[in-house]
C-alpha cells in the first residue's frame, strides 16, 4: 500500500512538474509572437467574440497579475491580465478566446459550467474547513469529524474533475472562434492551439495533485476505519 502511494504521489508531481514547464515553455515561445492576420490586442479579441455572440453587455476589463486571466460568471464579466489585456500577441489573443469561450459556455447554459457555478458555494466552505476538521478529527481520533472533513475534500475534487471538460470545451471553442472571426490564420491557430493545450492541461495537474492529497488522507485515516 505505502509503495502504491509513493508511486502515485511520484505521478502527480511529475504531471504537475511537467504541466507547468509546458505552459511556461509555451507562453514564452508565443508571446512575442504577434498577430499577422489582423493586428488586434487580446481585448479588442475578446470584444470581438462577444460582441459577435450577442454579448454586448459582458465587459473586458484589465486585473493585475500574471495568468489570472478568468470569467466571473457570478457578475458575467471577463477580466484579463494586463500582459494580455493590452497585448497583440498569439498568446493574448489565445487567452482572450478562451476566457470568452466561458462566457459562451454560460450564455449556452453548458452543463459543466452550470453544475461549477452550483458547487461553489460548498467548494469555498470546503477550502476552509476539509483539512482542519480532517486533522482535528485524526489528532482528536474522533472518526465523525474525519468522514466530515473528507467529504469536504471529495466535494473540492469533484469540482475540479468537473472544470476539467469546462477547461477544454473552452479551448476548442476559442480555435474555433479565431478561425471563424478571421482573427489568426491556419499557421497562427497551431501556435495558438499549443498555447490553450498547456493551460488546460495545468488542470489535468491540479486534479491530480488533488487526488494524490486525497490517497494520503485516507491512509492516514486507516487505522480507524
Amino acid at each position: 500500500m505505502m509503495s502504491r502511494f509513493y508511486l502515485a504521489a511520484l505521478i502527480g508531481v511529475a504531471v504537475a512538474l511537467w504541466a507547468q514547464w509546458r505552459l511556461m515553455s509555451v507562453y514564452s515561445r508565443w508571446r512575442g509572437q504577434p498577430c499577422a492576420e489582423r493586428p488586434l490586442t487580446g481585448a479588442q479579441a475578446a470584444r470581438e467574440i462577444l460582441d459577435a455572440a450577442g454579448l454586448t453587455h459582458v465587459p473586458v476589463e484589465r486585473i493585475g497579475g500574471a495568468l489570472t486571466d478568468h470569467y466571473d460568471p457570478q457578475t458575467r464579466t471577463l477580466r484579463l491580465s494586463a500582459d494580455v489585456h493590452d497585448t497583440n500577441s498569439l498568446t493574448a489573443v489565445g487567452i482572450a478566446a478562451h476566457e470568452a469561450g466561458h462566457a459562451l459556455q454560460h450564455q449556452e447554459l453548458y452543463w459543466p459550467m452550470q453544475m461549477r457555478m452550483a458547487m461553489v458555494p460548498f467548494t469555498r466552505l470546503g477550502a476552509r474547513l476539509a483539512l482542519p476538521l480532517f486533522l482535528g478529527g485524526l489528532v482528536l481520533k474522533l472518526p465523525p469529524l474525519m468522514l466530515i472533513g473528507l467529504g469536504l475534500f471529495l466535494v473540492l475534487l469533484a469540482f475540479q474533475l468537473v472544470t476539467l471538460p469546462l477547461e477544454f470545451d473552452a479551448s476548442r471553442r476559442a480555435g474555433h472562434l479565431l478561425r471563424e472571426r478571421g482573427l489568426v490564420n491556419a499557421q497562427e491557430l497551431a501556435g495558438v492551439g499549443q498555447v490553450l493545450n498547456a493551460a488546460a492541461w495545468t488542470y489535468v495537474a491540479a486534479f491530480t495533485l488533488s487526488f494524490v492529497q486525497l490517497l494520503r488522507l485516507l491512509r492516514w485515516g486507516r487505522p480507524f476505519a
